[in-house]
């Protein structure tokens, strides 16, 4: 089923130096509860739009990499610090976008939500489904396509 998810979207950081632009439809959208994104957000989880790795752009700054330096860089506005999107080590197929970054996040819901084991007590989401950690390998497939039909 194809979507109309009116891209291109645009975001940046909090102080607007960094922006970028996303013009490939999501994967899928996440909560993460990790202690890791709970201290880099100053919250309970972090939120974020996995897009295809082709479909987006840094169109205007520098973002540094911050957070933890080791396999999969955080990159942030080297100017007022926000945490803006993460590229993953292992992979060049899609960059997780932090949600609140977009200049229009008024459809974000999370569809899975991952480190649950790590989660606050009180820390809920809308999400459907939950993971301990994050979901087998084997299950993300599936979980592709279960998203591609909510919109």
């Amino acid at each position: 089923m194809s979507k109309d998810w009116n891209l291109p979207w645009e975001g940046g950081c909090r102080c607007g130096r960094v922006r970028f632009r996303i013009t490939a439809s999501p994967l899928l959208t996440a909560a993460c509860h990790c202690t890791g994104c709970q201290r880099m957000t100053g919250s309970a989880y972090s939120l974020s739009v996995a897009i295809p790795g082709d479909g987006f752009a840094v169109i205007q700054g520098e973002p540094v990499i911050g957070g933890m330096h080791g396999e999969d860089h955080h990159f942030f506005c080297p100017y007022c610090m926000s945490w803006m999107f993460t590229r993953l080590g292992f992979t060049d197929a899609f960059v997780n976008v932090r949600a609140p970054m977009l200049d229009d996040p008024s459809w974000f819901v999370p569809f899975i939500e991952t480190y649950t084991s790590e989660k606050l007590p009180w820390a809920s989401t809308p999400a459907v489904h939950s993971y301990p950690q994050f979901p087998a390998p084997e299950d993300i497939e599936a979980l592709l396509r279960e998203f591609a039909q909510t919109r």
